[in-house]
């Protein structure tokens, strides 16, 4: 038996680390015992669940989006993975965790430091709106929040060739985007957004906005800022009541003046695994954005916020729920 420890949402606003056995006499097939060094909180779906307002995450539930750790044992038929071995997946906050082989489970470089592997779920995520889009080099791209996933979307677009601009109403997250690469940031909380852009596009406006908060209001009110014949993606998953009218809305979308495309970029578009039939898979973007990460192509430092043990979770949510201005990545270091 191991001693197991995981995070447990119990109930709405509570978070708690318990301690139980795992039995690791046997591993189902196809199947490894991952023991995790680190694991990351996105902290926009991980506050919804702890709100309790998510149907898909039922209470008592194990969250957790993306880590990285260490195989302890493994099933007979494994083949292509061995004890020893480090990997990247989309495991939960535990320390021990039995974990399929045939989702998103890749081998990671040990010259990669490993505490940024856990990142690299948030970029293939934001990579999803680089994917539905249709941003060229050249073109001027806004990302609306700037988050984890928002940053990522606004460094992979200028990698795309791409002039960027970020937008958000924390200030020590413009100056993250900044440190990342941002050409232009706008706190739309004292800054007229729609004369920032109109200013530095020279009155064409954006080719292509990403919505990354997920707040609905931002992505009705954002499509002013989009010029003729542009896109606006919906990356972030919108969440909230938002009443208004909608009319003016649609006609950016309607009239030939505007003629603005909406198109959704959600993580699960696409498959799992590489298949020959698509070209794109999860598997694929995650290991592209290792790739990225190896070659030091994405800027991680002013991202990573808190290295947090996992004893202090019930703080950790606390504090990233009513402090959100001093948290962007946090990390549980389970070592």
């Amino acid at each position: 038996m191991l001693e197991n420890k995981k995070i447990v949402f119990e109930k709405p606003w509570e978070a708690r680390l318990k301690t139980e056995p795992l039995d690791d006499s046997s591993v189902p097939s196809g199947h490894v015992i991952l023991k995790k060094r680190y694991s990351i909180i996105s902290t926009g779906t991980e506050l919804a669940c702890l709100s309790g307002n998510e149907s898909w995450f039922k209470m008592p539930g194990v969250p957790g989006y993306s880590c990285v750790g260490e195989i302890v044992k493994t099933a007979p038929d494994v083949k292509d993975f061995s004890v020893g071995d480090t990997v990247f997946c989309y495991g939960n906050h535990a320390l021990y965790e039995v974990m399929s082989t045939g989702g998103v489970f890749l081998h990671v470089s040990q010259d990669i430091d490993q505490k940024w592997i856990p990142f690299v779920r948030m970029a293939s995520i934001a990579a999803t709106a680089l994917r539905a889009s249709n941003i060229e080099w050249g073109d001027t791209v806004a990302v609306t929040g700037q988050g984890l996933v928002g940053n990522m979307a606004l460094q992979l677009a200028k990698l795309q060739g791409a002039t960027v601009i970020a937008i958000d109403v924390i200030d020590s997250r413009l100056a993250a985007a900044r440190a990342c690469g941002a050409d232009l940031t706008i706190n739309s909380v004292n800054m007229n957004v729609v004369e920032e852009i109109r200013r530095f596009t020279g009155d064409t406006m954006v080719s292509t906005l990403i919505e990354a908060t997920g707040v609905s209001a931002v992505g009705v009110q954002s499509i002013d800022w989009v010029g003729q014949n542009g896109e606006l993606i919906f990356l972030g998953s919108p969440r909230g009541v938002y009443e208004t009218d909608i009319t003016p809305f649609l006609n950016r979308t309607h009239l030939a003046a505007f003629n603005v495309t909406l198109k959704g970029a959600h993580e699960w578009r696409y498959p799992v695994n590489k298949t020959p039939f698509v070209k794109h898979s999860l598997e694929r973007n995650s290991q592209l954005v290792m790739d990225h990460i190896f070659r030091k192509k994405l800027v991680l430092e002013p991202l990573l916020t808190e290295l947090v043990s996992p004893s202090d979770c019930f703080d950790v949510y606390h504090n990233v729920r009513n402090n959100k201005d001093r948290y962007m990545g946090i990390l549980f270091d389970w070592k």
